[in-house]
């Protein structure tokens, strides 16, 4: 990036299992991707609410579960809003989900509206809620949520905690989900920002993130805090068991599957790292070749127009 000043970058390969392109946080769960389930990372909510002292918002059910990580980030995000706004009353209606309780879902909805196929319940295998990234949120005022008046509060600042509004009003031709004003979804808070700032739909930023492969253009760009970020795709090597992925040595990164062809790179660029540091999403091994390269990127506001998909 040019914040680089004409620095080299050295990069190691490190290997990584082919089949965790279908986990981190980034894959892409849609009608037309499936979730592989399996090595979800769940920890009760109501168990994070009590041991943290959360009292900003409860929790629908004592059985629901999140991923940890996901599960801490909305905690903060909703103790936060329960902060700013004095409003008590959020409930996490839904969350984590088996393959069982979604086929229940899906086929209640069919018996109940006669179809042969549902237009509000995800197949099972195909919903999100499957994978541990997802909520639902409600109120407890009325049992209904539209993300308007004080809460549009949540929606302006998800980002921050690594959430987005998964099924906008605005992109239903891509997402091919309605609008779902309640329905969030977990990704990290590099690619929130930029699917916030870029008005995209989730769909959109795993097509564009493709155009920027390890030996291409980069994507680097800095959130409203001042945090520099790199993000760059490597095709998955569907012929062998393991991928080669190239990864920077001094600098913190994560490796996330897109849950089809290939594993997303995100360089954290303002945190130097030792190898015990680097965040990794899908477990990955050093290998032992380095290389020494310029930077492969270029610096894109966030706020300019994304590349055209592919």
């Amino acid at each position: 990036c040019s914040s680089d000043l004409g620095k080299k970058t050295i990069y190691q390969s490190v290997e990584v299992a082919t089949k965790k392109k279908y986990k981190g946080d980034l894959i892409l769960v849609n009608n037309d991707q499936q979730y592989y389930t399996g090595e979800e990372d769940l920890i009760t909510i109501n168990d994070e609410i009590t041991s943290k002292g959360w009292t900003g918002f409860t929790a629908n059910d004592e059985s629901l579960q999140l991923c940890t990580t996901p599960c801490d980030c909305l905690g903060k995000l909703l103790q936060d809003f329960s902060t700013a706004t004095g409003i008590t009353d959020v409930v996490v209606l839904d969350a984590y989900r088996t393959q069982q309780q979604q086929k229940t879902l899906y086929d209640d909805d069919l018996a109940s509206t006669g179809l042969d196929h549902s237009e509000r319940v995800a197949m099972p295998g195909y919903s999100e809620h499957q994978t541990g990234f997802a909520i639902d949120l409600t109120t407890s005022e009325n049992w209904d949520y539209d993300g308007t008046g004080s809460y549009a509060w949540i929606n302006d600042n998800c980002w921050k905690y690594g959430y987005i509004l998964r099924y906008p009003e605005n992109k239903t031709d891509k997402t091919k989900f309605k609008y779902e004003p309640w329905h969030y979804r977990y990704v990290g808070v590099p690619h929130a920002y930029y699917i916030h700032k870029n008005n995209l739909c989730l769909e959109e930023y795993i097509s564009q993130l493709k155009s920027y492969t390890y030996d291409g253009q980069h994507l680097c760009f800095t959130d409203d805090n001042g945090v520099a970020y790199e993000v760059y795709y490597v095709p998955s090597d569907d012929a062998n068991d393991t991928t080669y992925v190239s990864v920077p040595v001094d600098l913190k990164y994560d490796i996330s599957g897109n849950n089809s062809d290939g594993f997303i790179v995100t360089v954290y660029k303002d945190s130097d790292t030792d190898t015990t540091q680097a965040a990794t999403s899908a477990d990955a091994s050093a290998a032992t070749d380095t290389t020494t390269a310029d930077q492969n990127s270029t610096t894109v506001s966030a706020t300019e127009t994304s590349p055209t998909e592919q």
